[in-house]
């Protein structure tokens, strides 16, 4: 029984978690770092306890590696899927109609994620932090459960699964415009929001749980990441201070991806990209003529 539940539930997720990140090394890289989490916090969470086969060819390759591969395929549909919006009474047959209702639910534009974490040190900092975060968001899950004696059956874990998916979508999205937008210059509410969301779990499970999580880390496990640290750190002085080789960020790439975004914003506001370029910059120009007055 557990290994029915086990199986569909790990590749289910990580289908959905391919659509929310939308990069195979990203995903690979989440993965393979849970799985190491898992060694790091068996003396706390029993049920991390597993043997190599199931960290790495159940969990990792078989049911998150196959989650992954059908992500990536969804992605392909979706990138070059052509967006045809129209009202559902001008839709002549049943079947145009059902299509037309099922593709309500999903995307009305869809942006490709090209993340570029080397294209500058910002940006590696910013993938690492996004990495956190969702690793965090991960762990919550399982350590709520543990302090506050959920059963794994019970449908609150279910509930906030359901919720936590669409937050992080849109959360990911803005980060992923604020990062690669030249006009986008603050966060959306929806990530703070959702950063809110994750702290604020943590925090409960601090409050209840504080037996749990300061039960103290085994000498091999400490020895583990302080050598990751390590290995991190030296990577990161040597890409981008000793040998750079970040990607160069060109005038025509800028304004590429300011054409782009606006593009997106047009389709989303329903203002053609002239329209929408003119508001950013009236908005803007409004907002810097506001900070001058205030200086004054």
């Amino acid at each position: 029984d557990k290994l029915d539940l086990f199986v569909p539930l790990h590749f289910f997720g990580w289908w959905m978690k391919t659509l929310l990140l939308r990069d195979w090394w990203l995903c690979w890289v989440i993965s393979v770092m849970f799985e190491i989490l898992e060694y790091t916090l068996e003396h706390q969470l029993p049920n991390f306890s597993e043997c190599w086969w199931d960290h790495w060819i159940m969990d990792a390759l078989l049911c998150n590696g196959l989650g992954i591969y059908c992500g990536l395929q969804s992605l392909k549909y979706f990138s070059m899927k052509t967006y045809h919006w129209r009202g559902l009474w001008n839709i002549p047959t049943y079947r145009g109609k059902l299509r037309r209702i099922m593709a309500q639910f999903g995307p009305y534009v869809w942006v490709d994620y090209d993340w570029k974490p080397l294209s500058s040190l910002g940006r590696w900092f910013s993938m690492l932090g996004i990495i956190a975060i969702f690793l965090l968001a991960e762990l919550n899950t399982f350590y709520l459960k543990f302090v506050l004696w959920v059963e794994p059956g019970h449908w609150a874990n279910l509930v906030r699964l359901t919720f936590i998916l669409p937050w992080g979508a849109v959360a990911l999205r803005e980060v992923f415009q604020f990062l690669d937008d030249p006009d986008c210059m603050k966060f959306g509410r929806q990530s703070w929001l959702f950063l809110a969301i994750v702290t604020t779990e943590l925090l409960i499970v601090v409050k209840f749980g504080w037996e749990t999580v300061t039960i103290p880390f085994p000498s091999h496990v400490v020895t583990l990441w302080m050598t990751i640290f390590i290995i991190l750190v030296l990577w990161t002085l040597w890409n981008f201070y000793i040998d750079p080789h970040t990607f160069k960020v060109d005038s025509e790439d800028v304004e590429r991806r300011r054409e782009h975004w606006s593009q997106v914003r047009a389709i989303e506001t329903k203002l053609s990209p002239s329209e929408s370029r003119l508001f950013i910059s009236e908005f803007f120009f409004d907002k810097i003529l506001q900070k001058e007055t205030k200086k004054d």
